[in-house]
């Protein structure tokens, strides 16, 4: 993996995966709890959430070709599942869907809903299969190390995420949103063109 391609991978984890939209999320969902207990409970949904993601990264092309599907497929299905959250980031619709998934959230949310779906939802399982699509043991540990590096982030704004909710604030976090929605907009695209090329005409 060249600088540039770990740059592209890291933007595209960073963008689906929202660090910035999830801290407001957390907040919520830790509500009234001390700082000792919400560091726990961010360390446990990140820790989670990559040990869920190495595990698709490391068997999920396997388990793609057990059910007879071509990652050409798969990369078109990706990028297309990956352009739908693009539009409800730039139409602002991802954010209630997420209140309305942490709604259910029980004394702990480490597990549900902020390990998954929240972190590690569809898309950045997604992202990780088509990151180590056909990679050399390597090229998949570089994409795993860029992985980790986003939820390093996820966490430090875990823990960071009343401060900086006061400092973005609701206009803020719009903005960043929006920005971020069309970033994976283009993402998106450029997976399916990847799989149409791909493909067996």
């Amino acid at each position: 993996m060249t600088t540039l391609e770990a740059i592209a991978a890291f933007t595209a984890l960073f963008v689906i995966i929202d660090p910035i939209g999830l801290a407001p999320i957390f907040v919520a969902l830790t509500r009234g709890m001390t700082p000792a207990q919400r560091r726990i409970i961010g360390l446990r949904a990140c820790a989670l959430a990559a040990v869920l993601l190495i595990v698709f990264a490391l068997v999920g092309e396997a388990l793609l070709n057990f059910l007879g599907i071509s990652m050409p497929a798969f990369r078109i299905a990706g990028g297309i599942l990956l352009f739908l959250t693009a539009l409800e980031m730039l139409f602002e619709k991802r954010t209630p869907r997420r209140e309305g998934q942490a709604e259910a959230h029980v004394a702990d949310p480490s597990v549900f809903p902020l390990a998954l779906p929240l972190i590690a939802g569809p898309g950045a399982i997604t992202t990780m299969i088509l990151l180590t699509d056909g990679a050399e043991p390597l090229g998949a540990a570089q994409a795993i190390g860029v992985m980790l590096a986003v939820i390093a982030v996820v966490l430090a704004l875990f823990l960071a995420a009343s401060p900086m909710e006061r400092l973005l604030g609701p206009t803020g976090i719009n903005v960043v949103t929006r920005l971020l929605g069309m970033l994976l907009a283009a993402l998106s695209v450029q997976f399916v063109l990847d799989g149409l090329m791909a493909m067996p005409w």
